[in-house]
């Protein structure tokens, strides 16, 4: 039987593969979301392998599978087995420097959650896990771990019973419960920490484990009937459980096409706004429509200067507006901060598409609402000018700087996302 028939007769499961040559060592370790496909592919007649590659695959005499519950299982059990077992041919992914990986801050009552790379993250800072040989993966896991754990991932110095807690406001990820908001005193430090050992033990391949504890410690929790707490780690069981359900290719990855640091983007910009607080919610608004036809309205949403498709909205506008772009703009502004939306917390920078016009009937309308908004702006594209609420010139801010760079970006991705509603209702009525 040759390899390609052997690898017809692996399961079409997620996990890990082991490659050996006639002495049974290990030659590659990788991961794939259906083993057969992907260890497979490397003995296909049509397939193209790198030199090197191609000269692994012939000396690979034997393959061994290790299924898993889920691909963020295999990701981290790749990991794992890549660094414990130094593969031959996994020599560049043994250069930890070139790969990334997950921090947990220490030291602090709530530890925050990071994605770096080894000589970006302090051992004395950071427990580390990793390194992560699969980026894409490990940002799509990444997203489906904090929604199970709700770590956090800001830059706050958040200490337990400090007053200025109260005068914190909870960022979208709390609201839309990616968060367990420790910024506000939401949960306690002692809560948070046993949440982030049952995140350490998954990403240390102990996820069997961690379910174990967690059904005895929901079964703890109603016999002490609080159901609260039996809830959540009843949902928490399942989320766990459904990871393999998750994560496809297809999925919204924050941050993806972002290519600058975003917390530099951040802090400069919340120096040039003069803010008190760095701006970690960033909202923006477009229209799209042609000759009023197809009237559109668009809002995303970025956290830490990364867009974050849960806080993104599309309106159909109602208004007969005529072409009139300042009124349709009102419309999806007076839409977001009434109706369902008004219970989302207000962003820090709210950015409209357009020059001084468009801002000056946010503003307008802002008032008429009585909103409670820091700080408007507007970005125009003509020549890329940015305006703030009554000045006469644009906000002198280079072009190529970080903080303008962001705000492009919430700026093109507002006029993205209009343009394909727009579109797509264009099609429809043809």
């Amino acid at each position: 039987m040759d390899m390609l028939e052997i690898a017809r007769e692996l399961p079409q499961t997620p996990g890990v593969y082991l490659m050996k040559d006639e002495e049974a060592k290990i030659l590659y370790i990788g991961k794939a979301k259906c083993l057969r496909n992907r260890v497979s592919s490397y003995f296909q007649k049509s397939a193209e392998h790198a030199p090197k590659i191609a000269l692994m695959v012939k000396k690979v005499c034997d393959i061994e599978v290790l299924e898993t519950d889920s691909e963020v299982d295999a990701l981290i059990l790749e990991s794992k087995l890549i660094k414990d077992l130094q593969p031959k041919y996994n020599t560049r992914q043994k250069d930890s420097k070139s790969y990334p990986f997950i921090g947990i801050s220490k030291r602090e009552d709530f530890p925050k959650v990071v994605i770096g790379r080894e000589h970006e993250l302090s051992a004395k800072q950071y427990k580390l896990f990793g390194p992560f040989i699969d980026g894409y993966g490990l940002k799509v896991s990444f997203k489906l771990l904090q929604k199970i754990f709700k770590f956090r991932t800001c830059d706050l110095d958040i200490k337990e019973g400090d007053p200025k807690n109260k005068y914190y406001r909870p960022c979208l990820l709390a609201a839309i419960k990616y968060c367990s908001a420790p910024c506000v005193g939401r949960i306690t430090s002692a809560s948070y920490k046993k949440d982030m050992q049952g995140f350490s033990r998954f990403l240390q391949g102990k996820s069997k484990r961690l379910l174990k504890n967690l059904h005895k410690d929901m079964d703890e929790a109603s016999r002490q009937w609080d159901y609260e707490t039996a809830a959540k780690i009843r949902d928490q069981i399942a989320a766990i459980k459904s990871l393999d359900k998750k994560g496809t290719q297809g999925d919204y990855l924050p941050g993806e096409h972002f290519d600058v640091n975003p917390v530099s983007a951040l802090k400069m910009l919340q120096e040039v706004l003069e803010l008190d607080t760095l701006p970690n919610v960033i909202e923006g608004i477009d229209i799209a429509h042609h000759g009023g036809k197809e009237a559109v309205g668009s809002l995303v949403t970025f956290v830490g200067g990364f867009p974050y498709k849960e806080g993104y909205r599309r309106y159909r506008i109602k208004v007969d507006a005529h072409c009139n772009d300042y009124r349709m703009l009102q419309e999806v502004f007076t839409r977001r901060f009434t109706g369902q939306d008004k219970k989302r917390d207000a962003p820090d920078v709210f950015l409209v598409d357009g020059g001084k016009g468009q801002l000056s009937a946010i503003i307008d309308k802002m008032q008429k609402l009585d909103v409670p908004l820091p700080m408007v702006i507007s970005l125009a594209k003509k020549n890329e000018e940015i305006f703030l609420p009554g000045a006469k010139k644009p906000l002198p801010l280079p072009k190529n700087s970080l903080a303008h760079h962001l705000l492009c970006h919430v700026r093109d991705e507002a006029h993205r996302f209009a343009q394909s509603y727009h579109h797509f209702l264009k099609k429809q009525r043809f």
